[in-house]
């Protein structure tokens, strides 16, 4: 065994006598997931109340979420240092009813819409401006809009989902404005963003007077995209869902008005209901013989889908510029 070695371990056997010794080094692996409990009566599919709400509860599972949310805000403030404040304007009367526009350089350029996320409750588009400079640097615009909370509106998903319907009308009528090509427009969403950004994937524009394909393409991360179990869950204590709302606001179900390719993706340390949401969807697209690309993100948490939007090379952010082609 050769010196450096040697020492490196007479100090490994040390620090673990004198931690023995004293109990001053203790490690424990903490336990994710519901709380132990009796198993209770099955609710949906083979969860029982307490483990449905956990698995719509990322903070069960990714208990430092809220940490990661606030990177991403820190990250928003840088790209705005580099690139210059967002142009804000409204697509509706309301005061909540604004966009950010990150503008890149080329003209006649892609546009892509991101719907954040924030269980249909918290956060704002300024939180979420930082995937803005990959997409402005790889030559598109960066569209983050803002919409009611749900509990500001008496549970009603209903007013989020045509206000994010109302931001790509805004975008597709309002393109020349800012230098966008409104026949290359695309929307991604994040968690209930994600749901949201699914309901626009299968609309009907005809009332909005857009073309019905004025959406070219879809990047859904970690989403809700049959709102059955969500209605079951912890979650139906502020957001309102009777049977037309779940029937015609769940993706899944119309999937027959879906005409674009998509890209659905998800970590494998999600809780195990946004796994099988995006599962269940993917499969069900790819059922349809409609274009999917499927993305099963190996050790990544709820945050880390939406993080990597940011990233040219990263997972979300090369499928995205890939449905573009502004990347290989």
């Amino acid at each position: 065994m050769n010196q450096r070695l040697t020492q490196l371990t007479r100090r490994s056997a040390i620090i673990a006598a004198s931690g023995a010794a004293s109990g001053a080094v203790a490690w424990t692996q903490q336990v994710l997931g519901p709380p132990p409990h009796p198993k209770g009566p099955k609710v949906f599919l083979d969860y029982d109340q307490v483990e449905l709400d956990a698995a719509y509860d990322q903070t069960v599972y990714e208990p430092d979420i809220d940490q990661a949310a606030a990177r991403l805000k820190a990250d928003s403030d840088t790209v705005r240092a580099n690139l210059g404040a967002p142009r804000r304007v409204a697509y509706g009367p309301k005061e909540i009813e604004k966009l950010d526009i990150y503008r890149t350089t080329r003209q006649r350029a892609p546009i892509f819409i991101f719907i954040h996320g924030g269980r249909w409750r918290v956060a704002i588009a300024h939180d979420y401006g930082f995937p803005a400079e990959a997409f402005v640097h790889a030559g598109a615009h960066f569209i983050a809009p803002d919409f009611d909370w749900v509990q500001d509106v008496g549970g009603d998903l209903n007013v989020l989902v045509n206000q994010v319907r109302r931001s790509v009308a805004w975008a597709y009528h309002n393109a020349a404005s800012f230098g966008g090509d409104p026949a290359r427009i695309y929307i991604g969403g994040h968690s209930s963003g994600g749901h949201l950004a699914g309901v626009a994937l299968t609309t009907s524009w005809k009332d909005l007077g857009v073309p019905e394909d004025v959406v070219k393409g879809g990047v859904l991360l970690s989403g809700i995209y049959d709102l059955k179990a969500v209605r079951l869950s912890s979650r139906s204590s502020y957001v309102k869902i009777d049977d037309k709302t779940e029937n015609e606001l769940s993706p899944q179900r119309h999937i027959d008005k879906l005409k674009v390719p998509v890209v659905v993706m998800n970590g494998t340390r999600e809780t195990p209901e946004f796994q099988r949401q995006s599962r269940d969807f993917g499969a069900a697209v790819k059922a349809a013989g409609k274009p999917v690309e499927i993305i099963v993100a190996q050790d990544y948490v709820h945050m880390d889908s939406v993080a990597s939007l940011a990233n040219p090379y990263g997972l979300a952010g090369h499928a995205a510029l890939k449905m573009m082609k502004l990347a290989g």
